[in-house]
């Protein structure tokens, strides 16, 4: 395995003080060089279906269903813990619900849409269509599990050229400079000053260091508190919560203000990396993801299977003790699986729209950008829940050349979903194409602490995979009675292959 390069630190660029730059991790040069242009490589295949068929007929410490990118990284994480893995899957590829689809005759197919695409598509596999949008944080939980994994030397990215916020029916660019903030409209020019001053206290802001917190008690002060404190307006708490803390309603603003603390120091680290935008995208699509984490546990021993009906988890005494597939039975002690594989063991919490467009144009008022994401913030469209629009095109090998995949998401809140999205949708105009797809949301009623099945959340209407993290570390702490520790995974992997066999 490779080792962890220290490049030089990034350039220090954008609004935030240099507090937050010293915070951040440095990256290693597999990431660091992804994120300028690199030269289009064919799609890695994915590591085969294991065939062997006494694979059946052993005793694993863990079986995982699925291949959303959830269990993927659970997968890889025990497999890196030492645990004896079976990885299997009822479809024929990997990704689950977050799969990428390629050809774009798939596409087609999936949505019931009659006919082939129009030749003015382009070539079909030159597509490869995300069903569930996301972009990475750069300095967020997933790129850190991807660092210390190493599984970044299976994937290239590229930085998401901008960050933007809608406003009374138009977008603006969120500032990523202090040259875009000071010539930024969303914001008067005292209100500039105002929101540089809370910057640099949140950049400042230790939840160690009492001195720091100025009067504000992280753990009792709320986060509405705090706004008043710098004399914030409303505009202005929209974006700041909904743009940089990514929340998707306003309910944390009663809540204590250390959370929202936290999750603008993100951001800021995020932006602080490349200075275009707090985000990161995988060429090829989000479907990359799961395989390296897939590579990742097979590398460990771990065993994978594809297109592997399942027929039965098998429970005895109230606990899991196999699968049964074609009517052989793994034997396992622990089990994760999405939800579709144990419909009496969820509930369900909601549900989303997505809308994939595909586009000949950019979006307007994003400077031409060829990736962006749009954050509709619920208070602009008298919503409970904001609306996201995640954008990217041919630049990252997932499109047709001159063409955009714009995939707009939400919460639904009403009977007419449809409507809900019209405001992120006009922003899009004119559409060649669309896909529409209304999925329900799913938690698990069973924790696992009897059964031992542990059962991943249905993916959420955000485009970052901050909360699809949470959920991995919480399945984790379930499992393993700990908490996710990376430091802790790097040692493990040293533990196996040795500290010199890395260098």
């Amino acid at each position: 395995l490779g080792s962890l390069r220290r490049p030089r630190p990034p350039p220090w660029r954008g609004l935030f003080t240099a507090a937050a730059a010293a915070a951040a991790p440095f990256y290693p040069a597999s990431v660091s060089a992804a994120c300028s242009a690199r030269p289009a490589r064919a799609p890695r295949p994915a590591p085969g279906p294991a065939r062997d068929p006494a694979a059946m007929n052993e005793e694993y410490d863990v079986i995982v269903l699925g291949t959303g990118l959830t269990e993927c990284i659970l997968s890889g994480i025990m497999s890196v813990n030492g645990k004896k893995v079976l990885h299997m899957d009822r479809n024929s590829y990997y990704g689950g619900e977050s799969a990428s689809i390629t050809p774009l005759e798939d596409l087609y197919k999936r949505f019931n849409i009659p006919g082939s695409p129009p030749e003015s598509m382009g070539r079909g596999r030159d597509w490869n269509v995300d069903l569930i949008p996301k972009f990475l944080m750069a300095n967020g939980q997933l790129v850190k599990m991807l660092l210390y994994t190493e599984v970044t030397r299976y994937l290239d990215f590229k930085v998401t050229e901008g960050s933007f916020v809608y406003k009374g029916g138009k977008i603006y660019k969120v500032p990523s400079t202090e040259a875009e903030a000071l010539a930024s409209s969303l914001m008067g020019l005292f209100e500039k000053r105002r929101f540089r001053k809370f910057l640099v206290y949140v950049a400042n802001f230790d939840e160690n260091d009492p001195r720091t917190f100025e009067g504000v008690d992280p753990k009792k002060t709320t986060m509405r508190d705090v706004y008043k404190k710098f004399d914030l307006g409303q505009d202005v708490i929209d974006f700041t919560g909904h743009a940089l803390a990514l929340y998707r309603t306003d309910d944390y603003l009663d809540q204590p203000c250390q959370e929202t603390i936290n999750r603008i120091k993100l951001y800021s680290e995020s932006l602080a990396r490349y200075g275009k935008s707090p985000y990161l995208y995988p060429l090829y699509g989000l479907g990359e993801l799961p395989q390296g984490f897939a590579r990742l546990s097979a590398i460990y021993g771990g065993t994978y299977m594809l297109n592997k009906p399942i027929e039965e988890i098998v429970i005895e005494n109230g606990k899991v003790v196999g699968v049964k597939s074609e009517g052989e039975v793994a034997r396992c002690k622990q089990l994760i699986c999405d939800p579709s594989y144990v419909p009496d063991r969820v509930t369900k919490v909601g549900l989303v729209i997505r809308v994939i467009c595909i586009l000949n144009h950019p979006i307007k008022n994003t400077n031409d950008a060829n990736s962006c994401q749009i954050i509709i913030p619920q208070n602009q469209v008298n919503r409970k829940s904001d609306i996201y629009v995640c954008m990217i095109s041919s630049a990252h090998n997932v499109a047709a050349q001159g063409k955009y995949i714009a995939i707009v998401s939400t919460t639904v809140e009403t009977g007419d979903p449809e409507r809900e999205i019209k405001p992120a949708l006009d922003l899009l105009e004119p559409i060649e194409q669309k896909f529409v797809s209304i999925s329900d949301l799913f938690a698990p009623t069973d924790l696992g602490t009897e059964s031992q099945i542990f059962i991943s959340r249905t993916y959420d209407a955000t485009t970052h995979f901050e909360t699809t993290c949470d959920d991995i570390k919480d399945i984790y702490k379930r499992m393993m009675g700990s908490e996710f520790d990376f430091e802790e995974m790097k040692r493990k992997k040293n533990d196996i292959y040795g500290e010199q066999e890395q260098q």
